[in-house]
């Protein structure tokens, strides 16, 4: 963390002001605290930093969330490689929203997981991001951004999340709020993050089109995958993954254009082994995974009063949304 990302940080628990508190405080060669303890103004609470990270969990951060965070911090500590194709994924999954957007932008960033997206915000021109995340996950986050002087990797919760209200231009969460007990709680959460006139935008697994994973593989996942140990599962999602990948090899053939979720299985063909790995062991490993419909996500969007709203089908399996905060 360099000091000057105190500016956007704000206590979990009362919103009150942050500074680096007295003592002892470590510094490497690029700026960055690398321990040390910021004290808040208000409510005297004092979040430690360590190995670069503030450590902003709120007291009132729930089980189910925590426990879900770290089975997603073991994932990326597994796959924990930087892709080239990263930026054109996360084009699709924020469009229409792109680079324009960022330029210049501070920027909130609702669960960054390893930092894939982080990267390439950064890398749009954004003035600042904060990268949230709850789970240890962070940690390979600031390995991949710590070169980034726009970047402030802080580890804390989407639902008490260490950072003022209203104090950033742009807001994003890819991947994310489907995966915490209340969904629609973490949008309106992400959305109070964002200043009148700034952008909100979200990408979350579709109801349509998958409905049989909901029937079929949700509970297997449930009951059995999501309480393996990662390693273990790791080697049991290998063969799914291989299957994955010859299905995907099919659908760009001629024939793969005539059958359902082609536009998905084609992009996959295009994607080395790991990446497909990375995907399937995605699927295994949490506990909680909600299937929105279109009609859901878009309520939030209007009982939240946003203007400007685009919602659209991504991939024919997921859905995409952005609007501007009023």
């Amino acid at each position: 963390m360099r000091e000057p990302a105190v500016a956007l940080l704000a206590c979990p628990s009362c919103r009150g002001t942050l500074a680096v508190g007295d003592g002892r405080v470590e510094r490497d060669p690029d700026g960055h605290v690398m321990s040390g303890v910021l004290a808040c103004g208000g409510c005297a609470a004092r979040y430690p930093i360590v190995r670069g990270i503030p450590r902003m969990i709120s007291a009132r951060t729930t089980r189910d969330t925590t426990e879900t965070a770290a089975r997603f911090a073991a994932e990326w500590k597994i796959f924990d490689h930087m892709s080239s194709y990263q930026e054109q994924w996360f084009a699709g999954w924020v469009a229409p929203l792109g680079a324009a957007d960022f330029r210049g932008k501070t920027v909130f960033e609702g669960g960054c997981g390893k930092g894939r997206h982080t990267v390439v915000a950064a890398g749009w021109g954004a003035k600042q991001i904060v990268a949230l995340d709850l789970g240890d996950a962070i940690e390979v986050a600031f390995e991949h951004t710590r070169h980034l002087p726009n970047v402030h990797a802080v580890q804390g919760d989407l639902m008490q999340p260490p950072v003022p209200c209203a104090a950033f231009d742009l807001g994003f969460s890819v991947g994310v709020l489907h995966h915490l007990p209340a969904p629609r709680a973490g949008f309106d959460s992400l959305r109070r993050m964002v200043r009148p006139g700034g952008k909100v935008a979200i990408w979350v697994y579709g109801l349509e089109s998958n409905e049989w994973i909901v029937r079929w593989f949700s509970p297997l996942r449930e009951s059995v995958t999501a309480r393996l140990p990662p390693k273990a599962l790791y080697w049991l999602s290998m063969p799914p993954s291989a299957a994955l990948a010859a299905a995907a090899q099919f659908y760009a053939t001629r024939i793969g254009k005539l059958l359902p979720y082609r536009d998905y299985l084609r992009k996959l063909a295009l994607l080395p082994f790991r990446e497909i790995h990375s995907i399937v062991f995605d699927q295994l490993v949490t506990p909680i995974a909600y299937y929105l419909p279109e009609a859901e996500v878009r309520s939030w969007f209007d009982v939240a009063g946003l203007s400007e709203v685009t919602i659209s089908w991504h991939n024919k399996n997921s859905w995409r949304g952005c609007g501007t905060v009023t």
